[in-house]
């Protein structure tokens, strides 16, 4: 049975925080957040929030391509698409950190880390913390909670929650998990694709297809479930300032929207933070703006 349509969560302003958030260049293309000063928005409270984060392509690559056509036809004709949405440095193990904690965590390159070796809050912390659920779902990882740091197809690198102390091994999961019956979906969940489906190492339309079949159920089935679908890429691919494809896509989300407004991965946690109702905000989220003008 579909679930009882929420209202809108209004929140309040912060008050002012002088100057920009300032970032260390790491590569070339790095971007400061966008706003000085964390705005209030209008955000919808969903049951259910699922992240997917694809791989080293441009907007341009994706959107509008007709190698994408269920992200194109579907996701962003149906949903919202952020057209100045960009990667925050390179390569990909720095900005999956930033868009979970905050911060690289002094992450600067793709190396392994130390499993549980940082203790900094990040989103499934406090989502933990809060008393809400979280998991991720992480394909081609051997086992549920393995640390390996590569198998096959399955890196490490882009599964920051292994770096921290305060987020269970448990919690991740093999993509074979990602439940049946959606209603026993966690609070916020991430899914991350193989090294493949992910478009790192394969096609626009791999990947374009891996969503579809792998994900489009519980796309439609959010739409009338109080849930959301998001789809966001950890950097470009070096040659488009770092401009990436993220779309917003389920109940509250107006379809065929979109914003012009510049964010990044700290946007999109900040976002996914208060969606979830936190009252707390990880690293430089706190001084980023929620995603706004999408909803419904």
């Amino acid at each position: 049975m579909a679930a009882v349509k929420a209202s809108k969560r209004t929140r309040h302003p912060l008050a002012a925080i002088a100057g920009a958030v300032a970032l260390t260049a790491t590569s070339v293309g790095v971007w400061a957040a966008t706003a000085s000063t964390a705005q209030a928005a209008t955000l919808p409270a969903p049951d259910h929030v699922v992240v997917v984060v694809m791989e080293n392509h441009a907007y341009g690559q994706v959107i509008g391509s007709s190698s994408a056509p269920y992200i194109n036809n579907t996701l962003k004709a149906g949903g919202a698409d952020l057209t100045q949405s960009h990667g925050l440095t390179h390569p990909s193990e720095p900005n999956y950190y930033m868009l979970f904690s905050g911060s690289n965590q002094g992450r600067t390159d793709d190396s392994c880390v130390s499993v549980g070796s940082l203790s900094k809050p990040n989103l499934a912390s406090e989502l933990i913390a809060a008393g809400q659920t979280w998991a991720s779902y992480n394909e081609s990882l051997p086992s549920q909670g393995s640390t390996t740091c590569s198998s096959g197809d399955y890196a490490q690198k882009h599964n920051p929650w292994f770096g921290f102390s305060n987020v269970p091994t448990s919690t991740a999961k093999t993509f074979a998990q990602f439940p049946a019956d959606y209603t026993t979906l966690p609070k916020v969940s991430f899914v991350v694709p193989n090294m493949c489906n992910d478009m790192h190492d394969c096609s626009v339309s791999k990947g374009d297809t891996w969503l579809k079949n792998n994900l489009g159920a519980y796309a439609t089935w959010a739409r009338t479930h109080n849930s959301i679908l998001a789809v966001t890429f950890d950097e470009d691919n070096r040659l488009s300032g770092n401009r990436i494809p993220t779309l917003f896509y389920g109940e509250h989300v107006t379809p065929g929207s979109s914003s012009s407004t510049t964010y990044n991965h700290y946007n999109v946690l900040r976002t996914l933070e208060d969606l979830a109702g936190l009252s707390t905000h990880a690293g430089n989220a706190a001084s980023a703006s929620d995603i706004d003008g999408i909803w419904n």
